[in-house]
């Protein structure tokens, strides 16, 4: 029995993998990457600096087993309208690059599912 308050389980946030696909099914289709140049899609090479970019969401993922399964999802959407994903670890195997630039960019935000079951 669920009790007053609790929050909704979301079945599409157990792993990675099936975040990535709802991302996707929600239009955010482009993967990115980060480069030594700034973020990167991989289907026309465009470049974005941080300034250009918002991070819409993003979702952290805990390995079971082994630390370093760690990642996280971040959603972003560019200033021209191209919408996508960009995967990393996190912690002590997350990439300095994509670490430098998150922590560059101006706009992150965080939206929280607050729908809630009353019983």
């Amino acid at each position: 029995m669920e009790t007053r308050g609790q929050t909704q389980e979301v079945p599409w946030m157990k792993s990675l993998s099936s975040c990535v696909n709802k991302m996707k099914e929600d239009g955010y289709k482009e993967d990115f990457q980060v480069t030594k140049k700034g973020l990167s899609t991989y289907s026309e090479n465009k470049i974005y600096k941080p300034d250009q970019i918002s991070i819409i969401n993003f979702y952290r993922f805990e390995g079971v087993s082994d630390p370093g399964d760690n990642s996280i999802l971040y959603v972003i959407e560019t200033d021209d309208g191209v919408k996508g994903t960009l995967v990393d670890a996190y912690g002590a195997y997350s990439d300095s690059d994509v670490s430098k630039f998150i922590v560059e960019v101006h706009e992150i935000q965080k939206k929280i599912n607050t729908s809630k079951v009353n019983a």
